[in-house]
């Protein structure tokens, strides 16, 4: 399921919904590569299109933009998770697949892991957790199905319990990398069904 925050797209024609997609694709950009402090409307507009006039016209608030670009951020990254688990029929290997392609694109790109982390501070601070409340749903939602095809008790609390792991070890990672085998080794008994 697809994250979807707060934006005022009904309020617009087709054009000018396209001009605002436009708009969140620069402040994507901007975001993966300044992070949250550096995506500014002047920002956004010297990497898109579009003035920064035309910016505050299609977003009054800029935190609904930067919403809407993690949001594209999270869909995009749940899609390369999707198109890894496509590539395995047996469902453990493509729950292994997915969790070490999770962990390696916040090893590869650790603006990733910094990004994320930011948004959700300083969204709670703001107190508007929805969106991540959305983004946490998404991930969960995909571990879920896959931990379904393995047939264990419960796996939507299983998915919440490996999505808190994924999370801390993407920190940890950051400090003290070790290898996915070891890893592998530590989620196994959130994945198996003697867990209890």
């Amino acid at each position: 399921m697809p994250v979807e925050p707060p934006g005022r797209r009904g309020q617009f024609s087709p054009n000018q919904l396209q001009k605002q997609e436009q708009i969140v694709e620069a402040a994507r950009r901007v975001l993966a590569r300044d992070g949250l402090a550096g995506c500014t409307a002047r920002a956004i507009a010297d990497e898109g299109p579009l003035t920064k006039s035309a910016i505050h016209y299609y977003f009054a608030d800029i935190d609904v933009l930067i919403d809407r670009a993690m949001a594209g951020h999270i869909n995009a990254f749940l899609a390369s998770l999707r198109e890894v688990a496509a590539r395995h029929e047996d469902p453990h290997a493509r729950l292994w697949a997915v969790l070490k392609a999770y962990l390696e694109t916040f090893a590869e790109r650790s603006n990733a892991a910094f990004l994320w982390f930011e948004y959700w501070v300083a969204a709670g601070r703001a107190e508007h957790p929805q969106a991540i409340d959305a983004m946490l749903r998404s991930v969960t939602g995909l571990l879920t199905e896959l931990l379904a095809g393995l047939d264990v008790d419960d796996p939507r609390a299983r998915a919440r319990a490996l999505l808190s792991y994924l999370l801390g070890t993407v920190v940890q990672q950051r400090v003290r990398p070790r290898p996915f085998a070891t890893l592998r080794a530590e989620m196994e008994p959130l994945c198996l069904a003697n867990y209890g």
